[in-house]
């Protein structure tokens, strides 16, 4: 069989598997529009707004929004931030930046490479039901247009050039890391309720995502947030 017509058979590969990944290499890396720096509500007006939503609608988020989206979670802010690396929009230890930020969209999963603001495919198919845990709700985050995935990559930690006190311990490495990941969340949470977004923290499918994004021994998948259009008001 050739590439090409395995290519075609995938569909029902996948529905054997189950599972609908495909080859990363069929698709192409997304450049993301310069992240605007003025729009929505500000800051009180969304405090007031931020809620969690687990009713979203399919509709794809434009361009422009999905970039706003992915800024405000981790993006960079400052060129020059501490320890000699970039500043980003949320804190981490010794400014390790050890959280990255997987995109599940309906082609495919991207990393979001913040430096250069783009998506960098890692898996092609659609795996959106693979950031829900199973269940009942998993059809809502399947159909939803983005869903985040927050992996936390402990290596980083090892190469952070100021070393808080712990840094090595794997004990308090796991509030390190949860900590900045419920930063970034509080991001989207408050840049979603700021364009009249849903948004929803929760957990996902660890063992399939860490085997669909080929993950390394010191990555750990940790949760996941869907955002899209509310379905309701």
């Amino acid at each position: 069989m050739d590439r090409r017509t395995f290519v075609k058979t995938l569909p029902a590969l996948a529905v054997a598997a189950g599972a609908s990944s495909a080859f990363a290499e069929d698709l192409q890396p997304i450049v993301l529009p310069k992240p605007e720096k003025d729009g929505g509500k500000s800051v009180l007006a969304s405090l007031w707004e931020r809620k969690t939503t687990r009713e979203i609608k399919e509709d794809k988020l434009p361009p422009q929004v999905l970039s706003n989206l992915l800024w405000a979670a981790f993006g960079v802010n400052r060129e020059a931030g501490p320890m000699g690396l970039p500043g980003r929009t949320a804190a981490s230890a010794s400014n390790s930046q050890e959280i990255d930020i997987y995109v599940a969209l309906a082609e495919g999963i991207y990393l979001y490479e913040a430096a250069a603001h783009r998506l960098a495919p890692v898996a092609a198919g659609d795996l959106r039901v693979k950031a829900a845990k199973p269940g009942r709700r998993s059809a809502a985050v399947a159909k939803a247009p983005v869903s985040i995935v927050f992996v936390a990559d402990l290596a980083k930690y090892a190469q952070a050039k100021f070393q808080e006190p712990g840094l090595k311990d794997p004990e308090i490495q796991k509030s390190y890391y949860d900590v900045a990941t419920g930063l970034i969340a509080g991001n989207v949470y408050l840049f979603a309720a700021s364009q009249g977004l849903g948004a929803w923290f929760h957990n996902c499918n660890k063992p399939e995502l860490s085997a669909a994004l080929k993950l390394r021994p010191e990555q750990r998948v940790l949760f996941a947030q869907t955002v899209g259009y509310p379905a309701k008001g």
